[in-house]
């Protein structure tokens, strides 16, 4: 099957905007809204309680909605071969592996962990760093060499290890586990259990989606002393590579599973008599998607509340004549209008709370 080229470019342009979100100064002299919301200049200290978001906020959901959409599309083989449950398995829990291992890598090995006051041979390490990550999950597809890659790939592992050993990093103490990059743990976290989650339940979207309310009504919970829900939220064999907490991104995750689900259908149901939009058309449907998003961003930030409702609801039904006129046979547009509306719609209401 051909890749899909809007999810890739989405999952592009997350990338990017994740390395220009992760290279702005912290100096004081950015407006907030270069920040995360809750991040703001000039101090950058965490504080729940300010409302709204900004650009920066959107760049790891937009990542977590295209890997959950790509999880249908990358086990479709195995779906077809009907693999067994212990196979699926295997490949999500190597690969939830790997990105532990990187996350704590990655973080290690920054310039300014190896040591106080980094100098050129800290710099060098952490350009070594690079290279040994791609030679650790470079995959050769290819007989040729095959052998060669593989030392080369044990090869750079050990590496990795023996400089996690013999570095003094953070301040001298050390390599820890419990420093790790948190951004990429997430990932794993969600890479393994959005895997295992839609294995389970790929012939059955409710029950897929039932598991969401269980997932917020622990989260509602987990505060009440004695509750099952406390239990539940609290308990982990390994608290520096898993967390209950982490799993809040399954709502993202998850409907973008079923995104992918409507992609592959869409690909394989590909119909001669399907007419493919005028160039227009995808223009002006484009136009709109954007602004829906930064009319949120900018309103939800300055708080205009009731404007920024009236406006999305505006641009989703001039969208939405748009698709019931000019595009009458092709359901994958239709599906995404309705789940994307209802989505939005609900978080704005969801906002205040």
């Amino acid at each position: 099957m051909n890749r899909n080229q809007s999810l890739d470019a989405l999952r592009g342009f997350a990338i990017l905007t994740m390395v220009l979100s992760g290279s702005i100064a912290f100096d004081g002299v950015l407006p907030a809204w270069m920040y995360h919301a809750q991040v703001p200049p000039p101090d950058h200290k965490f504080i729940p309680t300010i409302p709204g978001i900004t650009w920066v906020d959107l760049v790891f959901p937009f990542f977590l909605f295209s890997m959950g959409a790509a999880i249908p599309l990358a086990l479709a083989k195995l779906e077809r071969e009907n693999a067994t449950f212990v196979k699926v398995f295997w490949i999500a829990l190597r690969r939830y592996l790997l990105l532990t291992f990187f996350a704590l890598f990655i973080y290690h090995m920054r310039a300014c962990v190896i040591a106080e006051t980094p100098t050129t041979t800290e710099y060098l390490l952490s350009i070594l760093a690079f290279a040994l990550l791609c030679f650790q999950f470079y995959e050769h597809k290819g007989e040729k060499y095959k052998t060669l890659f593989i030392i080369t790939k044990i090869a750079s592992f050990a590496a990795a290890a023996f400089l996690l050993y013999y570095l003094p990093f953070n301040k001298g103490k050390g390599f820890l586990l419990d420093k790790i990059d948190i951004i990429i743990l997430v990932l794993g976290n969600m890479a393994f259990f959005g895997t295992i989650i839609w294995w389970l339940t790929r012939k059955n979207v409710l029950l897929r989606i039932g598991l969401l309310a269980f997932v917020m009504a622990i989260f509602l919970g987990g505060k009440e002393k004695g509750s099952l829900n406390e239990v539940v939220f609290s308990w982990s064999p390994l608290p520096w590579m898993y967390k209950f907490y982490y799993l809040k991104y399954l709502f993202i995750i998850i409907p973008g599973t079923i995104a992918g689900e409507w992609m592959r259908k869409s690909n394989v149901s590909n119909e001669s008599n399907v007419v493919t939009p005028s160039k227009t058309f995808l223009f002006l449907i484009a136009i709109l998607s954007s602004g829906i998003i930064w009319c949120n961003v900018a309103l939800l930030f300055s708080r205009m509340l009731v404007l920024n409702l009236g406006l999305t609801i505006v641009m989703c039904l001039v969208s939405y004549y748009l698709i019931e006129k000019y595009i009458t046979d092709n359901e994958l547009f239709k599906k995404f209008w309705s789940a994307g509306t209802f989505l939005l719609l609900l978080g704005l209401f969801f906002e205040g709370y």
